[in-house]
């Protein structure tokens, strides 16, 4: 099982997405409630744009104990791929499970503005960016202006006389 494993990442690696779709498909049957392999069967759908058919893998993967950095990818991915499918509810409930349990994934944060984007909520996916760019920024520029953009973070509409 690990050298097929090994084997379909590398392929993905050096960019032989059928190949290692294939190869995770076979593991998969082999393996059917292995959660890190319905992770890595998502994830080479998704790579292979047909989001579609990502979605059920990751659920699953999430459901059958997926655990630590590989459950905030897969949150993302899922996420992600419900965004792109249009599916923006859904989107926003499962990238915020995932800033829930992994509050320090920044990533996660930047998805989640991206579907308050699609959900018309600007205001909120701004908040969302300007806290993060404040907060993660090394830039000189940005870190010396760190205090006033996180004051106007919330405050886009808000107008001084």
């Amino acid at each position: 099982m690990k050298k097929l494993l090994e084997e379909a990442l590398f392929y993905r690696e050096n960019n032989d997405l059928e190949k290692s779709n294939q190869l995770l498909l076979k593991l998969l049957e082999k393996n059917p409630y292995d959660p890190y392999i319905l992770y890595q069967v998502a994830w080479s759908f998704d790579v292979l744009e047909k989001e579609g058919e990502a979605t059920s893998f990751y659920e699953k993967a999430i459901e059958n104990g997926l655990e630590g950095p590989d459950l905030a990818e897969a949150y993302l991915g899922l996420g992600s791929t419900y965004r792109a499918l249009g599916k923006y509810q859904a989107a926003e409930r499962t990238i915020q499970k995932g800033r829930q349990q992994f509050p320090y994934n920044h990533a996660l944060s930047v998805f989640y503005a991206m579907v308050l984007y699609n959900l018309e909520r600007y205001a909120e996916g701004m908040e969302i960016l300007l806290h993060l760019l404040a907060e993660s920024s090394k830039d000189d520029s940005i870190v010396a202006y760190k205090k006033a953009i996180t004051f106007y973070a919330d405050k886009l509409d808000k107008t001084w006389k």
